[in-house]
């Protein structure tokens, strides 16, 4: 799907046709290099102590990750050992991936279309702006994307997902999302 030299993402075609015009006009923006844009999308599922338990944990998680994501996933390793957790240092407690260009558009089509209405009673998302225009949020289950095969997976994590925008306020950043349809709740 992304291999073809000529495919473009839906919502990256959508932002050139129609958001950039909406918000340029939205927040009057001089010049078209103001107008915000999706840098990035980082996304983490943290093991705990199931992986300090069982090793296999760790990398079924970065398979699970690989999977949800289309681009190899990296395990996230302890940076010091802590006795009282019983963590050694480099020892791998789960797993992250960062999405950029086509498969960051692809990502979070797939987010807003098919996994977060099958979340169970999903009522939207809570705006979680840091203060210069980024995006974060969490899901309880990583089985509500199609992806992973629900039969096969013997632990379900929770999963951080972190959208990182050039905007340079939130209110830009809520509005760049929201006209990628994002769920947000108020």
């Amino acid at each position: 799907m992304l291999d073809s030299a000529n495919y473009t993402p839906r919502l990256k075609a959508s932002y050139k046709d129609t958001i950039r015009a909406a918000l340029k006009e939205e927040f009057g923006y001089k010049n078209d290099m103001q107008i915000p844009r999706l840098d990035k999308i980082v996304l983490n599922i943290g093991c705990g102590a199931e992986a300090v338990k069982d090793s296999k944990k760790a990398k079924a998680a970065v398979e699970d990750l690989t999977a949800i994501a289309g681009q190899k996933a990296l395990a996230t390793k302890a940076k010091k050992s802590i006795a009282g957790f019983r963590v050694r240092e480099e020892m791998p407690l789960g797993a992250k991936v960062t999405l950029r260009g086509d498969r960051m558009y692809e990502f979070l089509d797939r987010l807003t279309t098919i996994a977060m209405p099958r979340i169970r009673d999903f009522r939207g998302v809570k705006p979680s702006f840091d203060g210069r225009g980024n995006f974060a949020m969490g899901i309880k289950e990583h089985i509500v994307f199609p992806e992973i095969d629900f039969d096969k997976v013997d632990e379900v994590w929770g999963m951080d997902i972190i959208i990182t925008t050039t905007a340079q306020t939130d209110a830009e950043a809520k509005s760049l999302l929201k006209h990628f349809s994002m769920p947000f709740t108020a």
